[in-house]
């Protein structure tokens, strides 16, 4: 076997493509980071990188090499994770964007200790991207991750909607999609671009007219807290916003709703590497959502 460290620098090196990004995450120097993956190319005998002007991209052989490391890398850090803990099948990690765990994760997950009071869950909320969190044994995604070698499950659909006050909406009642981009839109910026924005929103219904921004906000959260309170419309994701529409704190304009372009997902590790614990919790969310309750 090569070095640990040189097949470390390689799986940091292939899973971010940058030695620059890898030395940050090893806190070493990207020389270091390239000094120990040549080393490791002249044992292999096998080039591991194609090496470009603006960036690094894996050969077949570093492909395989960097899917087999991710695996292995994976299973060893969640052993670690038990041994720490000190409970190997009852402990799971699950992690979400703040909104998806506020709005639904959580919910959900008070609703399965009714039914699993043993399992230990731990829940990480975060808007930026998981691929890099090898802690975390599945987290919530809304599409697909591009070149992810991570398993995928499909969870659901989500509906687009806009959603306002009930004084709001009493007002816009039958209104078109031109006095829509003429009232307060609550805009939402995030450090993922798979959210779907106003403007896209408008441009999928086939309006051509300009979408103001007036308020804008890094929280989704926020964004529906201003909508409650009158200050504007919010675009809504209908499933995660049910609560709030079924206690009318929120009203959503279905005359306009359409279908979210890309699903929701539950990314992590195969079942295979899964404690017994977090394939309970798996298997329960899919379970909640195909029988519609939620």
């Amino acid at each position: 076997m090569p070095p640990l460290a040189s097949l470390s620098a390689f799986e940091a090196a292939a899973r971010h493509l940058s030695f620059k990004d890898a030395a940050v995450e090893l806190s070493v120097t990207p020389g270091a980071v390239s000094h120990q993956i040549k080393a490791l190319e002249t044992e292999l005998s096998a080039a591991l990188f194609i090496r470009r002007h603006r960036g690094v991209a894996l050969t077949d052989g570093g492909t395989a090499l960097y899917e087999a490391l991710s695996t292995s890398f994976q299973t060893v850090s969640k052993i670690l994770e038990q041994i720490r803990s000190g409970d190997s099948e009852n402990h799971v990690t699950v992690g979400a964007t703040t909104a998806v765990a506020a709005l639904w994760l959580s919910p959900s997950v008070i609703r399965f200790w009714q039914d699993y009071p043993h399992v230990k869950v731990n829940q990480l909320a975060q808007d930026t991207a998981f691929n890099d969190r090898s802690d975390v044994d599945f987290f919530i995604r809304y599409g697909r991750a591009p070149g992810s070698s991570l398993p995928h499950t499909q969870l659901y659909r989500d509906v687009l909607t806009p959603v306002c006050s009930p004084t709001l909406a009493t007002k816009l009642k039958g209104a078109t999609l031109a006095d829509i981009a003429q009232q307060p839109l609550i805009h939402l910026d995030t450090h993922d671009s798979s959210w779907t924005t106003w403007p896209a929103w408008f441009q999928a219904l086939g309006y051509t007219g300009q979408v103001p921004v007036q308020s804008r906000v890094n929280s989704y959260a926020l964004a529906l807290q201003l909508a409650r309170k009158g200050a504007g419309l919010a675009l809504g994701w209908r499933r995660l916003v049910h609560p709030m529409l079924n206690s009318g704190k929120l009203v959503a304009l279905d005359e306009h709703a359409i279908p979210a372009p890309n699903n929701f997902y539950l990314v992590g590790r195969a079942d295979e590497h899964l404690s017994e614990g977090a394939q309970s919790l798996k298997s329960w969310l899919l379970a909640e959502i195909q029988d519609g309750s939620v």
